[in-house]
């Protein structure tokens, strides 16, 4: 199925990303992502802590966004008496930041959908150290919320169910929903002295905190020594006797099948599996019922590698789809890897999305947008996410329009 910009359908076929402070305060800024050829915004309603350049806004040029917060007036009824509850941004004037970007991009004629963060929340981590994710060696990452404990789950649900649907949001797109692990852009970060690579980055991922202990002794496994096989299987990577291994999605698993041994391997991945699919069924129904919208669209951010964290969660392709009205992809490496992104899918009815990086500094390819976009069709995407229209120069974004005038 091909790509329609310039048709009626387009506005379910191509997406860019926005933060509401792209929009409120600059006038001209809905007319500009309009002119760009498409008419669906994904617009950050629940967000991590980020620093982010605005370089069009006639009152600033970046904005810093001190911690994970909601761009919304989060409701005192739904969080009263609860120790994990989202926080309110305080970075921008606007009382309800992404309603005024929401309804300036409506009056463009720009459908919007709502773009939700859940796993991913350091402010919560900071605050609560207990919810974090705690790996073999003890130590914790204050930026991870264990997703197997139930206050995670309530919490984050609640907070899919309440950001996702926005008063006058077409759909979602629910992004960490699932493990999140040690993978984090992160200031001053000085974790690249030994590379890890994904399959020793999965082990440093698995956790170990009570919940997820008793998670493995019911599947069967001892946690004291599965912890202890964990530490043993990285020895070697910590005393560089061991290179990152391969990059490829089934080289990483077979790292970790080779250094954690096949049966143990497989009891975290079933752990991990159950805890994220039992997860993104119950935050995909609660948005659903949250919405009073007849169709709302239900988008996760996903990774066809069962094994892989961050705010592309691992999933089987087969189990999300089932509860999922469809996936957001990362797509922008090269060919083999859109083929190993997309191939697990095929061509469904449900959305396949493909999400390209158009922003040049941020290793992004819009001068070949057509071209990808193109290929990512062939493989079975039917929808395009292009990311982010704010952060991306003029120069990238008439690359932008030129790519989907082509398509």
């Amino acid at each position: 199925m091909g790509f329609t910009p310039g048709s009626a359908a387009r506005a379910s076929k191509v997406s860019v990303f926005l933060y509401p402070w792209d929009v409120v305060g600059d006038p001209d800024g809905p007319r500009r992502i309009a002119e760009l050829g498409v008419s669906q915004v994904t617009l950050a309603a629940a967000y991590h802590s980020t620093r982010a350049l605005t370089p069009r806004h006639p009152r600033h040029r970046v904005i810093t966004a001190g911690h994970s917060a909601v761009l919304y007036p989060p409701s005192a009824e739904r969080w009263r008496g609860r120790r994990l509850r989202p926080h309110p941004q305080a970075w921008l004037p606007a009382a309800d930041p992404w309603n005024e970007a929401a309804e300036a991009l409506a009056a463009a004629g720009i459908d919007v959908h709502s773009w939700v963060v859940l796993a991913h929340n350091s402010r919560l981590g900071e605050q609560f150290p207990d919810v974090r994710v705690r790996n073999a060696y003890g130590d914790t990452y204050p930026w991870a919320l264990c997703i197997a404990r139930p206050e995670v789950q309530r919490y984050a649900v609640d907070l899919a169910a309440e950001a996702g649907a926005r008063p006058g949001a077409a759909g979602v797109e629910l992004e960490s929903c699932g493990w999140y692990g040690l993978a984090h852009l992160h200031a001053h970060d000085k974790t690249a002295g030994v590379p890890l690579g994904g399959g020793a980055g999965y082990l440093m991922s698995l956790c170990f905190c009570e919940v997820c202990c008793a998670g493995y002794t019911a599947l069967g496994a001892n946690p004291a020594e599965l912890r202890l096989a964990v530490r043993a299987a990285l020895a070697p990577v910590w005393a560089g006797e061991r290179g990152p291994g391969p990059a490829d999605r089934a080289g990483e698993w077979s790292e970790v099948e080779q250094l954690l041994g096949t049966d143990a391997a497989a009891l975290t991945l079933a752990w991990r599996h159950q805890v994220a699919s039992r997860f993104q069924r119950a935050a995909v129904a609660a948005v659903r019922a949250a919405s009073s919208a007849a169709r709302f669209q239900v988008l996760l951010h996903a990774d066809p590698a069962a094994h892989r964290c961050g705010a592309n969660v691992g999933v089987d392709p087969a189990d999300v789809l089932d509860h999922a009205d469809g996936v957001v992809l990362p797509c922008t490496g090269g060919a083999a890897e859109r083929a190993a992104v997309l191939a697990p899918f095929g061509a469904r009815r449900q959305v396949i999305a493909a999400n390209f990086t158009v922003v040049s500094g941020m290793g992004g390819s819009p001068r070949t947008l057509a071209a990808d976009a193109a290929h990512a069709a062939q493989l079975g995407a039917n929808q395009l996410r292009l990311y982010h229209a704010g952060l991306a120069s003029d120069t990238d974004l008439a690359a932008v329009r030129e790519a989907l005038t082509a398509l």
